[in-house]
Parts: C-alpha cells; structure tokens; sequence
C-alpha cells in the first residue's frame, strides 16, 4: 500500500468501512468518503469523530470523487445508478470492495490470525486482540463491532486498532463469499450453520478457508466443523469446546448472570478461567481465542490472564442498564445462531424476556425465516413476549413481499406470544408498558446503529413511569 493512493469510501459509516478507513489511513494513504446515513441526518458523533480524524466527508452525490486515480471501495453489490458510482465509471477511477482492500491489507502482513464462522467472530476477534495487546504483541486489529476495552476519548467507535507489531487479526465474512480472498496463518473456524448461504456453499467456503491455513483453529462440538476438518489435510489443528477430546477443553462450568467461570484442560494441563461476559457461547469464544494465540506464540498463562479482564463489544449482550428491578440489554443477535445463543444466556436465570427483534433487511427472512421462528418459539415459554417491527430499510432494490408478520405469525403457530407492530417507536411504548418487575428486555438486530439508542430511550422511559 503506497502513500499516493487515494481511498474513497462509499457508506464509510458502515461497521465493517469504518474500522478499514482507520487501518487503511493509518498507513499513510488518503482517505474520504461519504454514507447514507450522514446525508439523511443519522449517527452525526460518528461522522464529526471521522472529520477529527482528518477524513473529508462529502454527500453521497457523487460530488467527493473528483480524479480518476481515486480508489472506490464499495459493495460488490451496491447499484451502478448510486451517484458516486456512476461519478467513480464517468471518471475511470478503479473500484474495489471493502473485502479486497482489506485481503490485501492483512495478506501482506507477516503474522496473520484470520476468525471466521457464522457467529462469534466479532467477540472472538475482539478477544484475540485484546490477549494480543495484552502480551506486548501490538497486533492490528480488525473488527465489526466497538471493543469496549479500547474504547477512550479519542476512540468512541473502536471497532479497529493500529499496531507495529507485524501482526494482524480480523474477521472474515463468509456471507459474501470474501473469505476466499484471505490466506491465514491461523484460521479460527467458530461453528458452520445456516445464515446467508446455503449450506453447501458454506462447507465449501469454510472448507478451503481452513485448508489454506498453517494452523486451524476449530469447534470440536460443530458436527459441520468436525466434518471440514475430518475431511481436510490441514498442516495443523487445534480443537475447543465442552465435550471429551477437544484440545482446549471447557469444564466445571459456572454460569453467571454477568460473567462465568470454568476450568481450561489443554495439554495435560488445568487452568482456571474467569470471563466477564456470559453465556456457554462466550466461554466457546473464550477457548477459541486462547487455542489461536496459543498457536501464535503467547503463553497460554498470559492468555489466561487476559481474558479475565476482557469487558466485550458493543452490541453484544451489552447490559444498558436496569430500574425498578427491570434490565434493558442490547444485542446484535440477528440470526438463528446468534439469537439462540443470546436467548438461552437470558434463560438460565429467572425471569420473564421481553424479546424485540427488528429483522437486517428483507432478504434475510426469505432466507431464514422459518428457523427464526423455530429459536423464538422454541427458547421462549408460555410468559415470554416477542416483538417484531418491519425490517430496517434504508432504500434500494429489494423484494419486499415477505416481512416480519411472517415470523410473527410461526411463532405464534409454534405457541409463542409474538406481536407484529410496524413502527419501531410504537414498539418501544408497548414495550414499556408490559414492562414489570424482575423482567429482562432485550433489543435485537443487526445493521442498524441506532438500536443501542433505542434500547436507552426504553431504559429511560420506564425509568420515568
């Protein structure tokens, strides 16, 4: 990556833009962009905390792209027609996707930890990073969420960071198919199940990911994983999990309403682990990250250590706060996996749920409606309330035939207690008014960063009854 180059990022906004414009512009090069949102008057910290950083900031009309040798970063997917693609063809600049820019990035790096699956990358990067930066390793880290642990005044949104440590650690994206453009050191594969693609298209592409690696880092208790694993000639690789076998073993469990604590088996050895964050799923992320900076060369005791005070992301089981014995929690659950996972931490303890959930687009329920239903129906009882508003849409092309009623529909035909209201603001009224004592309200969902503002408003609406 040279010093002359000039990036220009279409939806710079975006969770998986942003923290690539800081690495990118970290390295010398010249950054700008622009974003829906900022045009339509959403999210402005976010885009005055860019403009502090030195990032030019234009309207999404074309108007910032104004040279040929620009470099447009852009989804793959996003129409010919937005202005500043049609600006970008008219001059000739070259385009490129937020993927390609970031492969290119973390390909050339001499140390590399990759983490992919359909879910946990965010909290298992978060984690890597965090133990890597710990142990004096200074990585680069790539992130689609805010790292509450380094998070300061001068970085509100810290979803990356810049090391000098010759060292890299990112999520990788199977949903578009991107992960293929990345060659790991280490692969750390979560789980494999249905999300965006089909799953004959995710062993494939979970499959080769692994098989290019010096060292996979996979989920012992996955039969999908099991199966890329068993059927792969890899260099090297390391399981986790909770059952007999797995090379990074969880036992003697204690689940907490905010943390857990358990006993890592690993090499003939025991370590006991504390976690602020909780759930089963966290302490599978936990190992996870332990095994990949284990095969990287920190101690398995500075690891160890790490994570102890490892505070999690933004967006992730992240407690906004509690009154009158009422907790407002928001979460990025958005897929079957992620909301199981979510709804069974929220299940160990007592206590009615107030489940919200506001789909990531209309594709997604054509996709997997049916299996969302099935999680709602199937980990909330009899006393437990769903609520779905309509899917978060922010313009463009889209069949939009199928919405969240069709959900709200087979949960209640699952014998779930579900309610479809359209408007987002009329759900936050009826939530606060079913709001009582001992229940805990959870705000799900996914591209869409205002839901954390929306789950504080509930937070302070009840406050004031």
């Amino acid at each position: 990556m040279t010093e002359d180059k000039s990036y220009y990022f279409c939806g710079i906004g975006g969770s998986g833009m942003l923290p690539l414009a800081m690495i990118v512009k970290a390295a010398g090069v010249q950054v700008a962009g622009s974003d829906r949102a900022l045009d339509q008057g959403r999210l402005a910290d976010k885009f005055q905390w860019l403009q502090d950083r030195g990032i030019k900031l234009f309207q999404q009309d074309g108007s910032g792209l104004v040279d040929g040798s620009q470099i447009l970063i852009a989804s793959a997917a996003i129409e010919e027609t937005v202005p500043d693609v049609a600006r970008a063809i008219a001059l000739g600049c070259k385009r490129m996707t937020r993927a390609e820019l970031l492969a290119g990035h973390f390909n050339a790096v001499p140390r590399s930890i990759a983490v992919g699956g359909t879910s946990g990358k965010s909290t298992v990067t978060g984690m890597i990073g965090w133990i890597l930066t710990e142990a004096g390793r200074d990585p680069t880290i790539m992130n689609g969420a805010v790292m509450k642990n380094f998070v300061n005044a001068d970085a509100p949104f810290a979803s990356s960071r810049v090391g000098a440590g010759g060292l890299m650690v990112s999520e990788v994206d199977e949903s578009d198919g991107s992960i293929a453009l990345f060659d790991p050191e280490i692969a750390v594969l979560n789980n494999v199940s249905l999300d965006h693609k089909s799953l004959e298209e995710l062993r494939i592409l979970f499959g080769d990911f692994v098989a290019k690696s010096r060292h996979a880092i996979w989920n012992h208790d996955d039969a999908e994983s099991r199966a890329l694993i068993d059927a792969g000639k890899l260099a090297k690789a390391s399981s986790f999990g909770f059952l007999e076998g797995a090379d990074y073993q969880a036992v003697q469990v204690e689940e907490k309403s905010l943390g857990s604590a358990f006993v890592m088996r690993t090499g003939g050895k025991e370590y006991p682990v504390s976690l602020q964050v909780p759930g089963r799923h966290n302490i599978a992320n936990a190992l996870a990250a332990i095994a990949a900076c284990s095969a990287i060369g920190v101690p398995i005791e500075a690891a160890v250590t790490a994570m102890a005070t490892f505070q999690g992301l933004a967006r992730r089981f992240d407690i906004v706060g509690s009154t009158g014995d009422i907790t407002v929690i928001d979460d990025f659950g958005h897929n079957p996996d992620k909301i199981a996972a979510t709804l069974r931490t929220l299940k160990a303890f007592p206590g009615r749920v107030i489940a919200f959930f506001q789909p990531h687009g209309f594709g997604p329920i054509q996709k997997m409606g049916a299996e969302l239903s099935t999680v709602f129906s199937g980990h909330l009882d009899g006393d437990d309330r769903v609520i779905l508003c309509d899917p978060v849409y922010f313009g463009g092309t889209v069949d939009r035939s199928l919405g969240s009623k069709s959900i709200v529909d087979a949960i209640n035909a699952g014998g779930g207690r579900a309610e479809y209201i359209p408007a987002r603001p009329d759900c936050g009224d009826k939530m606060v008014e079913l709001a009582k004592s001992g229940d805990r309200i959870v705000i799900m969902g996914a591209r869409d960063d205002t839901l954390h503002g929306f789950a504080e408003s509930i937070l302070a609406e009840i406050a004031r009854d």
